[in-house]
């Protein structure tokens, strides 16, 4: 592509973050191209291409399963030529275009403003980034807090890089992001939802949360569950949510796959348990408190991150799945073995023995469970009960159990 451009008369420069990441020893899985063409003639130049974007007009070229990502320079002045527009402050509109100089001074932060030159082989580099990466360093390129004001989710990317590059945050850099982290609500919720996405869903989960919460961040990306961390002074909700994403991180390292919807399930639980707790306080009934509980705290995080419908309905599933693991019933246990939500629902349970150990037992039973055919589960559960016309046991012992687990809204 970089020789293609070059033949036609153009400058290009692979850019960004496979330049940073090759020289701290990574291996990057995405390319940017830096150029002086025009979207309209970079079209031109390959027809594998599209153009998307109104906020920034950028080329996408398809080579098989692989998409490279080609922009023009831009500039941060506009004479009048330009389309740029600005809203309370922010950039909402940037297609004003100037020279390889120009493109590096707009850049988000130094590490980001390296380019690669196919001329000489060289690293070009017009913001002092080379000598940052080699000090493993994240440093803003202009005024941070007026960069920040620009894209408040600017902050969200500065805690995202220095956890998966393993960067200190520059002190002028990390300064104004506590203060002026309630720019955050204004951001589109659509747009939050992709950056939890890639916080924790790209192997660095755990450091990304530590430094949403170092940062002031997390209680407004996730209020309701910065609210229940905060409250809950065994500090067993947290010690959960560590775990949960330590695992998270361990898939991605071993290219397994992680669900969005069990992702939201584990960041959202502390504030479901907290809404719960509440619930069950005002004498609402167990499973009517658990049904409000996980509508209520959707809900309101809505306001702030766009979680689709697809992943907040087996999310709530997840949660509600967790007060049916202590029955025995015999239909009820096969049941629920056969219930499309059952292992992510079983993989929470597992989970949540970081945070307590009184669901060691039901997490024992259940994995036996998995174990056996059905025909030697059935049997099991019919001599356990004692009589095999009563599948589901002496009721007394049956409604102790359903007793102890309606307060399912233990926090851990």
């Amino acid at each position: 592509m970089l020789y293609r451009l070059r033949d036609a008369g153009f400058a290009g420069y692979l850019v960004g973050g496979a330049v940073r990441d090759l020289l701290v020893g990574g291996h990057p899985k995405d390319f940017d191209v830096a150029t002086d063409a025009t979207p309209e003639q970079v079209k031109q130049l390959f027809r594998n291409c599209r153009l998307i974007g109104r906020r920034f007009r950028l080329a996408h070229v398809v080579f098989g399963s692989e998409i490279i990502e080609v922009a023009t320079f831009r500039a941060n002045s506009d004479d009048g030529s330009g389309d740029r527009e600005m809203e309370n402050g922010r950039l909402v509109r940037d297609n004003v275009y100037g020279t390889v100089e120009d493109d590096a001074v707009r850049r988000d932060f130094t590490a980001n403003a390296l380019y690669y030159a196919i001329e000489d082989f060289s690293v070009r580099d017009y913001v002092g980034g080379f000598e940052d990466v080699q000090a493993r360093t994240l440093r803003l390129i202009g005024d941070p807090e007026q960069r920040y004001r620009e894209d408040p989710v600017r902050m969200l990317r500065a805690v995202r890089l220095a956890a998966k590059l393993d960067f200190s945050i520059e002190t002028a850099t990390a300064e104004p992001i506590a203060r002026l982290a309630s720019l955050l609500s204004d951001a589109a919720p659509a747009r939050l939802f992709e950056e939890i996405l890639k916080l924790f869903l790209s192997g660095h989960a755990v450091a990304s949360f530590e430094g949403l919460e170092r940062f002031g961040l997390l209680a407004v990306l996730l209020p309701e569950t910065a609210a229940a961390l905060a409250s809950n002074r065994s500090g067993a909700l947290r010690r959960m949510l560590i775990e949960g994403l330590a695992g998270t991180d361990r898939r991605v390292a071993n290219d397994e796959p992680v669900s969005p919807a069990f992702l939201f399930a584990l960041l959202l639980w502390p504030a479901y348990c907290r809404a719960l707790m509440a619930l069950q306080a005002q004498g609402v009934h167990a499973e009517e408190a658990q049904r409000r509980a996980a509508d209520r705290v959707t809900l309101h995080q809505l306001n702030t991150v766009a979680l689709p419908r697809r992943f907040s309905l087996p999310m709530q599933e997840i949660w509600l799945l967790q007060t049916r693991f202590g029955n025995r019933q015999r239909k009820r246990v096969m049941r629920l073995l056969t219930h499309p939500r059952f292992r992510a629902a079983f993989d929470f349970l597992v989970l949540r023995l970081s945070a307590s150990s009184e669901h060691a037992e039901d997490v024992a039973f259940w994995r036996e469970a998995q174990a056996q055919s059905p025909e030697a589960l059935a049997s099991a559960l019919v001599s356990a009960a004692g009589n095999p016309d009563e599948e589901g046991g002496p009721q007394g012992r049956r409604r102790r159990r359903r007793r102890r687990r309606s307060s399912a809204a233990s926090p851990e």
